[in-house]
C-alpha cells in the first residue's frame, strides 16, 4: 500500500513540476488550464457531496437486513420492482453511484437487480414530455417499455452469468 501511494505521489509532483516548468514558457495556457480544472471542479464537487450525503444516510438507515430483504436473493419480483424505480428515479452520471451500489452489493444485494438499476436508469422522467413532443406518445411508450424489458434480461442475464440466482 505504501508503494500504492510513493507513486501517486511521485506522479501528483511530475504534474506539479511539469506545470510549473511550463508556466515559463505558456503563462497564459497554464493559467487558463487551471482555471478550467477549477470550473471542473466547482461543477463536480456538489455531485460528490451529493453521492457523499446519499452514502451516509444508507449507512445510518440502510442496514444489511433490509438490503437483503428488499434487493437479495429471497426478494422476488418486489427486488426487480424496487431496483427498475430506483434506476428511473436517480439521477445524475453513473460513475457517482459506483461506491453506493459497491456499498449495496456488500450489504447483499444481487447482480441482477444492481444491473436492472444501471440499465433503467436511460428512462428519464423530465425528458418524457419532450420525447412525447418530438416522436409522438407510442414511440415514447414502446421506448420505455423495451428499456424495462431489456433491463430485466439484461439483469436475469448478468445474474445467471454471476451465479447470482
Amino acid at each position: 500500500m505504501k508503494k500504492n501511494n510513493f507513486k501517486r505521489n511521485l506522479f501528483l509532483l511530475g504534474v506539479v513540476l511539469l506545470y510549473i516548468f511550463l508556466s515559463f514558457w505558456y503563462p497564459e495556457l497554464i493559467k487558463k488550464s487551471i482555471g478550467k480544472t477549477w470550473q471542473m471542479l466547482y461543477r463536480i464537487i456538489p455531485l460528490l457531496g451529493l453521492v457523499l450525503i446519499f452514502m451516509t444516510l444508507t449507512n445510518l438507515y440502510i442496514t444489511s437486513g433490509k438490503v437483503e430483504k428488499h434487493l437479495g436473493k429471497k426478494s422476488g419480483w418486489k427486488g426487480w420492482a424496487y431496483a427498475s424505480m430506483a434506476g428511473v428515479i436517480i439521477s445524475g452520471p453513473a460513475y457517482l453511484l459506483f461506491p453506493l451500489l459497491k456499498e449495496l452489493k456488500k450489504s447483499g444485494a444481487k447482480n441482477s437487480l444492481i444491473a436492472v438499476f444501471l440499465y433503467t436508469r436511460n428512462v428519464k422522467i423530465p425528458f418524457l414530455p419532450i420525447l412525447i413532443y418530438y416522436f409522438g406518445i407510442s414511440y415514447a411508450f414502446f421506448l420505455t417499455f423495451f428499456i424495462f424489458l431489456s433491463s430485466f434480461i439484461n439483469g436475469a442475464l448478468v445474474g445467471w452469468f454471476s451465479q447470482d440466482e
